[in-house]
């Protein structure tokens, strides 16, 4: 699928579309074999690994980013004391394209391009329009230094589309994820508020 079929076939069959429709977790699927790197940060070596799921276009997902997370990052994650993991959860076919922007640079460029769709989630999801969405998300990959090329072929790379829907799916059935933000701590998943509780269940898991 070239560019103009990406951004004309947003209700098609095609893999690009697959959470259009499914209005959670649809059934396991194959993934062909396509390799889905975790988004890690802080100490690998870290006692306590902390899974934070969350989706592109998830509101609470954004204000957690944008008040929790900085201290999260400053106090535990760029200290060494955890290990962070980042696993984007698909509600719509947006926020799978949005991880496929992010995840278009590698390793170096999606916590940067992440960062930047919360801070952005209004501007860029505004209207709901699909055209409009992915110029959009394309428009902040640019900006990331990807290139057209690049882009595009990110874009339409539909079996890393199925890969990663798949790979949304085996997770969150592993771990009981049906809301985001949601997190997991050294494999037990987080049961209290976010805003208020999580740092202190990190703090407690540091002993």
């Amino acid at each position: 699928m070239d560019r103009r079929g990406f951004l004309a076939a947003t209700g098609a069959s095609s893999a690009l579309a697959i959470v259009g429709a499914f209005p959670a977790f649809a059934q396991d699927t194959e993934s062909g074999g396509t390799e889905i790197i975790e988004m890690v940060l802080g100490n690998p070596e870290a006692n306590v690994e902390v899974v934070e799921y969350a989706s592109y276009t998830c509101p609470h997902c954004a204000n957690f980013h944008a008040s929790v997370y900085p201290v999260l990052k400053s106090d535990f994650i760029d200290t060494g004391k955890i290990k962070f993991v980042y696993r984007e959860v698909y509600f719509d076919r947006f926020g799978l394209w949005a991880s496929m922007v992010a995840r278009c640079g590698g390793e170096q460029r999606f916590f940067g391009l992440t960062k930047m769709f919360y801070e952005k989630q209004r501007e860029w999801t505004a209207g709901g329009d699909p055209v409009a969405i992915a110029e959009n998300l394309r428009s902040y990959g640019k900006v990331a230094g990807l290139s057209d090329e690049t882009l595009d072929a990110c874009l339409t790379d539909a079996e890393k589309a199925q890969a990663l829907v798949d790979w949304f799916q085996k997770n969150t059935e592993e771990d009981g994820i049906n809301s985001t933000p949601s997190f997991v701590i050294n494999g037990e998943k987080f049961e209290g508020s976010w805003d208020n509780d999580l740092i202190p269940a990190i703090e407690a898991a540091l002993g």
